[in-house]
């Protein structure tokens, strides 16, 4: 059995929490391959090492002395090597590390060095072969990822190692300089060693047991999901949930590699098991819940739309033409409704108005602004009745207006709008009519 592990930065943010990490690691021989992340917070105030990199360069860039800053940065790692004990040294790579910040080697570049220096740290302490990402992660001239050439590459790397640490969070273009994923790519490096080495299961640890079923600052304590399949978290994603990389899901997911979302604080729980499919019944009929704000609803009447071939296709095309992709479209027999970001819209609202009426000549046109979008997601929707009746009720007695809803024909969602106000109360509403009344 092979398990690929990445910790994320609160779970390597001391001597301490990496000793917990090792211990996972060692308490399970199928964990043989480790993508750490930087140093995260220690405390509510402190900072990630990655900022203290991005600062530090950013000061070297404007002509600044750094030593002071740079010092700081190798203070923490001192404080994780003293605090493990180990015989080990990173005074020539802060000293490398210091003159390719004055050379300006890039941004990229000094975010990569906090995962890189943890990583050395780490294989280190647990005896591990250390393979720095830039030698096996690779992006193509455009900066964007090579998926195959690093699987490739990976695969054959990897063959004959029993263990390995391989940072997370950055490769390298093909002239060898350093590249970055987005904030929180660390994940998409444990997703990419797993598809190469075909692992059994991709354990993603954080300081969470699990995905909530909610925003816990919405909802105090909520429930943890125990399965949830590819297609319900990419709904609860979309609209706002924060799990990991969304990136990190599809090299994964082409594999059929199940990813357990564990709690390095609470090993003993088993967090959430995220699959391709499974028939294993959710423990609520809805998986989760999650939303965003600030949206904003054009509204467009016009008599017997229904029968004008290529209504929708002409009003669709207005905001294409402006560079705005909508969210929902629902509709009725003389309505239809368009819903986009609002932070899109505004700059191009007068644009878009009389584009609608230039290729549909509507009656009217309507705006309606500062709404949120709810998704209630689960496959035990579709065999469950009454379920939108339901989040009716609740929103009537939370004393929330219902402005749009809108549900998909695979009944694995239902979306809502309400108003911005009323955001989190919904949220509860629904949480509470779904979840805590079953408990």
């Amino acid at each position: 059995m092979k398990k690929v592990v990445k910790f994320g930065g609160s779970s390597l943010a001391s001597a301490g929490q990496m000793k917990k990490v090792a211990d996972i690691i060692r308490s399970d021989e199928a964990r043989r391959y480790v993508i750490p992340s930087a140093p995260g917070k220690r405390y509510s105030d402190d900072t990630k090492v990655t900022d203290l990199l991005y600062r530090c360069y950013d000061a070297a860039a404007a002509g600044e002395d750094i030593t002071e800053k740079l010092q700081v940065i190798e203070n923490r790692y001192q404080e994780i090597i003293d605090g493990l004990g180990l015989e080990l040294s990173l005074k020539e790579e802060f000293e490398l590390i210091q003159d390719y910040f004055m050379r300006q080697a890039g941004r990229d570049y000094a975010a990569s060095r906090g995962e890189y220096l943890n990583g050395i740290i780490m294989a280190n302490y647990l005896g591990y072969r250390f393979i720095d990402a830039a030698e096996v992660v690779r992006f193509d001239e455009k900066g964007n990822f090579d998926e195959e050439q690093t699987n490739e590459v990976l695969k054959q790397r990897l063959k004959n190692l029993e263990n390995a640490v391989i940072p997370g969070f950055y490769g390298a273009m093909p002239d060898g300089s350093i590249k970055t994923f987005s904030r929180g790519g660390s994940d998409v490096t444990g997703s990419i060693v797993a598809r190469a080495v075909r692992a059994d299961v991709y354990e993603n640890w954080t300081d969470v047991s699990g995905v909530m079923v909610t925003d816990p600052r919405i909802v105090e304590n909520p429930e943890a999901i125990e399965t949830i399949t590819y297609r319900e978290l990419r709904e609860l994603s979309y609209m706002g949930a924060s799990v990991m990389h969304e990136d990190a899901i599809f090299p994964v997911r082409r594999e059929g590699i199940p990813i357990n979302i564990r709690n390095t604080n609470r090993p003993e729980d088993k967090g959430t098991l995220i699959v391709e499919s499974t028939c294993r019944q959710p423990k609520y009929i809805i998986t989760g819940i999650a939303g965003k704000k600030d949206f904003c609803a054009i509204n467009i009447e016009k008599e017997m739309m229904n029968a004008e071939i290529g209504f929708g296709r002409k009003v669709l095309q207005v905001f294409e033409e402006n560079g705005i992709s909508f969210e929902h479209t629902p509709s009725g027999i003389d309505t239809f409704t368009v819903i986009v970001h609002q932070s899109e819209f505004v700059e191009k609202e007068q644009s878009v108005i009389s584009g609608l009426h230039r290729a549909v000549k509507p009656d009217s046109i309507d705006l309606e602004s500062n709404l949120a979008l709810i998704a209630i997601v689960g496959r035990g929707m579709k065999a469950a009745k009454g379920t939108a009746g339901r989040v009716f009720s609740a929103l009537a007695h939370a004393n929330v207006n219902i402005k749009m809803i809108d549900q998909g024909s695979s009944e694995l969602n239902i979306i809502i709008g309400v108003r911005n106000e009323d955001f989190e109360t919904a949220v509860r509403a629904i949480y509470d009519i779904f979840v805590t009344v079953q408990l």
